[in-house]
């Protein structure tokens, strides 16, 4: 029995630590991905069963992945391996170099994931109807996935509307990334991409990157958020809960930290302010963020007491290294109470 599942690329992520990619001499290796690392949280971090499509080339650095995913306690059963080629020539394992950043310098992220297994997914290649056969909650997909190829779109927009079928709750994440449209449309054909598949999704995570002009537009103002997301909400009438992280970012190792969503039922709500929140690693907490969301509308919280729970894990996924979250409930629940961080013994 499955809760949650996601679909997504899961990549080794290489870590510099505190120094810098191009002078390194070691790296610390992690697994992570934007949809995966939804999933994953919500079973190490929330207790749900939960599992990840995804594709991997059979060779020891894809079984590396597995391994790692593995130990997050996520479902491997629905990973497609894809036979080695031997050389990587036309198929492979998708890496991804992250610095943390420090002070004014920030985070920096090179990826290499071109023709990776995931990435030659095509519709057809996955039986959704058996995926979604089972007892299954709730589907999560993003702009990430969305973006890799010329495919994954459609496969992507098979999923969900699959999902839907089932009475499977469905959520989506924009989640732009510049370096996955470079060459390929850019911002506006993300902004085309994200508001065709949004439309499948009950739940829309990152939803202020749908407003105005498209992702690559301006930020907004803390006062400007509320019309945004009014604005999103025209735009997909279907969405039940459009919702947002709300992030400045005075250096690399202090954020001011919020959120914000809106629904039908409740108008615009925001999340818990933590102002001056410092952070050790910043990859991956809108993911961590987007966990905590889904927990809480998974209980029927209600909205404000969700928006505490994925303010409070993306939070905690920023103190620790590496894009998944190490954060226990009974943190997090302290955290969205107003926990400080005294020691506690």
């Amino acid at each position: 029995m499955t809760d949650v599942i996601a679909l997504g690329e899961v990549m080794l992520r290489f870590d510099p630590g505190e120094g810098r990619i191009r002078t390194t001499r070691s790296f610390r290796v992690w697994e992570g991905g934007g949809e995966y690392n939804v999933v994953r949280g919500l079973r190490r971090c929330f207790g749900w069963r939960t599992a990840v499509v995804t594709a991997l080339v059979d060779n020891a650095v894809g079984r590396l992945v597995e391994d790692l995913v593995l130990q997050g306690g996520v479902d491997t059963s629905l990973i497609r391996w894809t036979p080695d080629d031997g050389a990587g020539r036309t198929v492979r394992n998708g890496l991804n170099f992250v610095e943390r950043g420090y002070g004014v310098r920030g985070a920096l992220g090179v990826s290499d994931r071109a023709n990776t297994a995931v990435s030659r997914l095509r519709e057809g290649d996955v039986d959704w109807d058996a995926v979604f056969s089972g007892p299954v909650r709730w589907f999560h997909t993003g702009g990430v996935f969305a973006g890799l190829s010329d495919t994954t779109a459609d496969v992507a927009d098979e999923a969900m509307a699959a999902a839907r079928r089932h009475g499977v709750t469905v959520s989506y994440d924009p989640n732009y990334r510049p370096s996955l449209w470079a060459g390929r449309g850019g911002a506006d054909r993300a902004r085309e991409t994200d508001l065709r598949l949004a439309r499948h999704a009950d739940v829309v995570v990152g939803a202020l990157g749908l407003a105005g002009a498209g992702p690559d537009a301006g930020r907004l103002t803390r006062n400007e958020v509320p019309d945004a997301l009014t604005e999103v909400a025209g735009l997909l009438p279907g969405a039940g809960v459009l919702a947002t992280t709300l992030r400045e970012v005075p250096s690399a190792g202090v954020n001011d930290w919020s959120s914000a969503a809106w629904s039908a039922a409740t108008g615009v709500v925001t999340g818990p302010l933590m102002p001056g929140l410092h952070v050790l690693d910043r990859i991956g907490s809108g993911d961590g963020f987007a966990a905590g969301l889904v927990h809480g509308l998974l209980t029927g919280a209600g909205l404000e007491r969700a928006l505490a729970y994925g303010t409070a894990h993306g939070a905690l996924t920023m103190t620790t290294p590496g894009d998944v979250s190490m954060a226990t409930l009974d943190e997090v629940e302290a955290l969205a109470a107003g926990a400080t961080a005294h020691v506690r013994r």
